[in-house]
C-alpha cells in the first residue's frame, strides 16, 4: 500500500512553536513551524540590511535581534540556537 503524502508534514522543524514575546516582535506571535520563523528571522535581517558587510556569515543586531540573541553580534550558525531558547 502506497504511503499517504498528501498531508503535510507535523514533526520536528514542522512542528508548531510559540515564539516569545521577544521573538514574536519580530516574526509575529502567533503559533508557527520552525522552518517559517527561521525564514522570518532571515527577512528580517536581509530588510534591515544586519548580515556584516566583510563577512556576510555574521549577524549584526539591532535593539529587537539583541533581545533574542542576548549580544550584539552572532553567526549564522549559532541563531538557530538563540532561536531554540524563544519557542515553547
Amino acid at each position: 500500500m502506497a504511503k499517504d503524502t498528501t498531508k503535510a508534514p507535523t514533526g520536528g522543524i514542522h512542528k508548531p512553536v510559540t515564539p516569545s514575546a521577544e521573538l514574536g516582535a519580530i516574526v509575529g506571535t502567533g503559533a508557527m513551524p520552525r522552518s517559517e520563523i527561521v525564514s522570518k528571522m532571515w527577512e528580517y535581517i536581509k530588510k534591515n540590511n544586519l548580515q556584516d558587510a566583510k563577512d556576510k556569515r555574521q549577524i549584526n543586531a539591532d535593539a529587537a535581534l539583541e533581545k533574542v540573541f542576548g549580544k550584539k553580534s552572532v553567526s549564522m550558525f549559532e541563531m538557530n540556537k538563540h532561536i531554540s531558547a524563544h519557542v515553547k
